[in-house]
């Protein structure tokens, strides 16, 4: 009789292969973060005057997340569990894919940042909501709770942003 999870089961490996280490998960994240806050800063001096104070403020908050994240990695408890493996979201792929920052030129146009910014913003809340759920109870879940809701503030935001220069024809 055989196991229904048993060595060749596809399930099984699956799982297993959607799981990283909290160091892996961890430096994902900061990696995003600070091509965020990178992004962010590089277009203050690039959209016109009404986005940059949007695009500062999101700057700064992204900054911060970096430093939340690298907090919790240096932190002595977080040690002692940086190998541990946790289940990551089917959509993972999608938050990596955003590490990489877009080519934007010196002019980008404001539609096209936003658009790409809400993009970026949804898959980081996807993404730290998805983790919230499986992360063990503790600091590190509410660590990702608290991000996701971060994420989609700034997400909600920038739509709010992208609705007037729709709707007035330009910023």
């Amino acid at each position: 009789m055989t196991s229904q999870h048993g060595e060749g089961d596809p399930a099984a490996k699956e799982r297993l292969a959607r799981m990283k280490s909290l160091e892996e998960i961890l430096n994902t994240a900061m990696a995003f973060e600070k091509t965020m806050q990178t992004f962010y800063e590089q277009l203050v001096g690039k959209v016109r005057k009404p986005l940059r104070e949007l695009v500062a403020e999101l700057a700064e908050e992204e900054k911060r997340h970096y430093e939340l994240f690298e907090g919790v990695r240096d932190h002595p408890e977080t040690e002692a569990h940086i190998r541990d493996r946790i289940a990551v979201p089917v959509n993972d792929h999608r938050f990596s894919d955003y590490v990489h920052m877009p080519a934007l030129g010196d002019h980008p146009d404001d539609q096209a940042i936003l658009q790409y910014a809400m993009g970026r913003e949804q898959a980081a809340y996807e993404h730290y909501s998805d983790l919230a759920e499986t992360a063990p109870e503790g600091p590190l879940k509410d660590l990702f709770r608290f991000l996701s809701d971060e994420e989609l503030r700034h997400k909600g935001d920038l739509e709010k942003r992208y609705y007037e220069i729709i709707h007035s024809g330009g910023v």
